[in-house]
């Protein structure tokens, strides 16, 4: 059965605002340019890379996260989207972001559009289950960035990933 996401997030306890380490790494590697936060949930990547100058747009289900974020955002370069990726949508453009962002969400027909979705030298920064119900294969999150110059990638329970088109 689906998380209720917006139970979920409209419980404090459930809102962490730390960003992941690996996006804090990978945001030095690049200027500030367009970000994209896909399923951000109530914005912990969104509202660090907007501190840094970067214009972010962060695209969620969830009203409650999306509320939140919106909540936290003030003065800060950030354009929420409530949208369902799986219902498509949310479209990403062509060439439009310089950074995309996954942390933990998984949906295999959005990598195309990923990898279309970012400019040349821009970056992918990820972080999805290799166990777990929503999960991919060992191996397959670098597949998927094939011919691109990976930065750093590991795999434990999760695979992460920097990846850079070139």
């Amino acid at each position: 059965m689906p998380r209720d996401w917006d139970a979920y997030f409209s419980d404090p306890a459930n809102i962490d605002l730390i960003p992941a380490p690996l996006l804090v790494e990978a945001a030095d590697l690049l200027p500030p340019g367009d970000a994209l936060d896909l399923a951000c949930g109530p914005g912990r990547h969104a509202l660090y890379l907007a501190r840094l100058g970067w214009k972010v747009t962060a695209v969620d289900s969830s009203a409650a996260a999306i509320g939140f974020l919106q909540s936290q955002a003030a003065g800060l370069p950030i354009q929420t989207v409530r949208a369902d990726l799986e219902r498509g949508e949310f479209t990403i453009g062509h060439d439009a972001y310089d950074l995309i962002c996954d942390y933990l969400y998984l949906q295999r027909d959005l990598f195309p559009q990923i990898r279309e979705g970012i400019r040349m030298g821009g970056a992918f920064v990820g972080a999805i289950r290799l166990t777990g119900s929503f999960h991919l294969a060992p191996g397959e999150l670098r597949e998927l960035f094939a011919g691109w110059k990976i930065f750093y990638y590991s795999e434990t329970d999760i695979a992460q990933i920097v990846a850079r088109k070139a």
